[in-house]
């Protein structure tokens, strides 16, 4: 009996244990990953029944990622301005695009035929990115393709190319997702040209527009617009924005839960002290150069030489360029110093080189077949009648092309040995082998040569003066005092811009990407998604957050913001500026009562003219369709649709007051073209095609949820 009490107290704690290992674990995952237990776990987003999973999310968000990364590397430029931080946003948005066109196509029944398929894939002559990439990739394994008909043909007929279907098993694959993938594309694209027929004009719509345009008015107005409008004299009360408020509320609807933030920010900028460090350590790298290297203790320092060879023609005239043109071997200079750095610049040769060639390349398969091919294309057999002299499948020849090997940023990489290079320069038009493997060599000819360019030869340090530790730390620092006697939102708001500090106020949601510098414009703080993240998940009303800061050594930027309202349906009366933008609103209406009852008695456009303190102006084409010279659409709509009359007429509008006499009525004559006004009511509708397919779906965004406050 004592050993079977023995065991049942041990049953009952190791239960216990259990039990609180269990509960441990349940609330640990719930405070660590802030996701709802008992809710979507795993699910980013929701729109009407479709489910967006955290992990197709972070996949998407990955592939978006790569192919930026790819942008920046091939076209730099393109996406110069690109802010990654929006990537989040994208990636869920085409992920929400694809299942609700994925299930209009299919409650359609719309179907990809070969056929279609064939030419997206095959023949469109341009190649799609996924397709390039698998080209590329074949390429590099020293195959003769070029083309997406090509690539095709080795993966499938691997025999063909002496491959074993094992070795073109991860190609097949790779090929059949794309295939895949563009039969969605695809799909979609018919389901949107089925839908965009949707848009048409009606013949009164064509006929309204053809009116509007042809339909003239000869009018005399007078025009002054509100200003400054005096607030003692027009005061605004609680009840006339709450009348205003409500006359217009579903203007101020909402789509998201939205918090009210203020939000601040301090740019970073290098203190005397570091500018001071930055000169020290120009004297000292002149002095290492001098004597043979940059010391140890300067590349610490963050200073390394760049070894460059650049054509005279692309350094710009002065200091650096005079010093290259003359300089002895081995001779220093600090050729630039700024408030932003410094440039030094070590002398080695200036030589004269080829800075392009015109090379043509034959790709042959197999591996006996190259020497043969060599030795007919030295003998005298031109590389467009390669193909007839072997089998085309065997052997192509790509159309010739000139090669830089040098542009305005140095020596082009070629991706083969320099000695390879000169080898070919210096083949005196004979063609040589460029690479060669079991599956084939790539033959090349130079047979076109531009003069030769002035080089010129040199190590060159850039010095860019960043922040140091102690500039950042100190005015972390001073944010930090602030943020102590500033600890709520109502002191935070009142006294951010008081204390010098760079504020604004802004909207956030979980579709924000990050923090915007303006309303309305795509473009963000960098890095400041974690505070976006901290406003939506972890933030309440009235609170004040910690510092949050750039990754961006060279320009650091601090962050903090407070949270002045959170709401879901409509943005309230008490948001700073709906209440301004209301205010000015009833503001001007009510001045605009009083300007109207004025000008009104005096009798006659001039006089009216006169009190405004304007010149009257006359127009003999005022029109509907293009009325540029009244900007107020009510007022023009008045005064179009006014029939002649000499009694002056005054009324408000919103952005002024105005005084106008109808003169005459005309019509131009112009022929009516039905197709023309149809283009035109597509071009004044402009159907967003993506919001027609989301409708009235609620959107669930929880985006923030499934990252981590850094």
């Amino acid at each position: 009996m004592a050993t079977l009490e023995k065991i049942r107290k041990r049953s009952v704690l190791l239960l216990i244990v259990i039990a609180v290992a269990l509960l441990a674990f349940i609330l640990g995952d719930a405070i660590t990953n802030g996701r709802n237990l008992f809710g979507n776990g795993t699910t980013v987003a929701k729109i009407g029944g479709e489910k967006i999973d955290v992990q197709e999310f972070q996949r998407r968000r990955e592939e978006l990622s790569q192919q930026l990364e790819e942008a920046r590397k091939n076209n730099p430029e393109q996406v110069a301005n690109f802010d990654a931080q929006t990537l989040s946003q994208l990636a869920l948005d085409q992920l929400i695009n694809e299942r609700l066109y994925d299930e209009a196509v299919k409650k359609t029944g719309i179907r990809t035929s070969a056929d279609v398929l064939r030419f997206y894939m095959l023949e469109s002559p341009n190649m799609m990115p996924e397709l390039q990439n698998i080209v590329r990739s074949l390429a590099q394994q020293n195959l003769s393709v070029a083309n997406a008909q090509q690539a095709y043909d080795v993966i499938f007929n691997p025999k063909r190319y002496n491959l074993t279907e094992s070795q073109v098993a991860p190609y097949q694959r790779q090929w059949i997702a794309v295939e895949n993938k563009y039969k969605q594309q695809i799909g979609k694209l018919v389901y949107q040209n089925l839908l965009s027929r949707t848009f048409k004009a009606n013949d009164l719509d064509k006929k309204a527009l053809f009116n509007d345009f042809v339909e003239t008015t000869s009018v005399d107005f007078a025009y002054v617009p509100y200003g400054q409008v005096d607030e003692k004299k027009y005061p605004v009360s609680d009840a006339d924005l709450k009348k205003a408020y409500n006359e217009e509320k579903n203007n101020f609807k909402v789509d998201e839960p939205t918090k009210d933030v203020t939000f601040l920010s301090v740019n970073i900028s290098p203190s005397d002290a570091d500018k001071a460090e930055a000169s020290r350590l120009a004297v000292a790298a002149v002095s290492s150069l001098k004597k043979g290297q940059l010391s140890k203790e300067l590349k610490k320092e963050g200073l390394s030489p760049l070894h460059r060879e650049l054509r005279s023609s692309d350094i710009a005239e002065g200091k650096m360029k005079s010093f290259l043109a003359s300089a002895p071997t081995d001779s220093v200079d600090l050729v630039e110093s700024t408030i932003q750095g410094f440039k030094i610049v070590k002398m080695g040769r200036r030589y004269a080189a080829l800075d392009s060639i015109e090379v043509r390349m034959v790709q042959v398969a197999g591996a006996n077949l190259p020497e043969k091919v060599l030795a007919r294309l030295n003998g005298g057999l031109s590389a467009d009648s390669i193909a007839s002299a072997f089998s085309a499948d065997s052997v192509m020849a790509a159309p010739a092309q000139w090669l830089e090997l040098f542009t305005a940023e140095g020596k082009t990489q070629l991706g083969i040995p320099q000695s390879m290079v000169d080898s070919l320069i210096n083949a005196s038009g004979r063609y040589i082998i460029l690479n060669q493997s079991e599956q084939g060599a790539s033959l090349a000819s130079v047979i076109g040569k531009k003069s030769p360019k002035e080089i010129y030869e040199f190590d060159e340090v850039d010095y860019a003066i960043h922040p140091s530790a102690k500039t950042l730390d100190d005015a972390k620092e001073k944010l930090e005092k602030f943020l102590a006697a500033n600890n709520t939102a109502a002191k935070f708001k009142a006294n951010a811009e008081k204390a010098g500090y760079n504020v604004v106020d802004v909207d956030l949601t979980q579709s924000s990407p990050a923090v915007p510098r303006f309303r309305g414009y795509n473009m963000y703080f960098p890095d400041s998604r974690p505070a976006v993240r901290w406003a939506l998940i972890d933030g309440k009303k009235g609170e004040v957050s910690r510092i949050f800061e750039s990754k961006d050594a060279s320009a650091p930027v601090l962050y903090a913001l407070a949270i002045n309202d959170e709401y879901s349906d409509y943005v309230p009366l008490t948001n700073k500026e709906l209440k301004d933008y209301l205010t000015n609103k009833v503001r001007n209406s009510k001045a605009g009562d009083a300007m109207v009852a004025e000008y009104s008695k005096k009798g006659n456009l001039a006089g009216a003219a006169r009190a405004m303190g304007v010149e009257p102006r006359q127009v003999s084409d005022l029109r509907f369709g293009g009325g540029q010279q009244i900007s107020d659409p009510a007022v023009l709509g008045q005064v179009v649709g006014s029939k002649p009359s000499a009694k002056m007429v005054v009324v408000k509008g919103d952005d002024g007051v105005y005084a106008y006499v109808i003169k005459g009525k005309g019509k131009d004559k112009y022929d009516y073209n039905a197709d023309t006004y149809n283009q035109q009511f597509l071009q004044l509708v402009n159907p967003n095609m993506d919001q027609m397919m989301r409708g009235s779906k609620k959107l669930e965004n929880n985006t923030y949820k499934f990252e981590a406050d850094r």
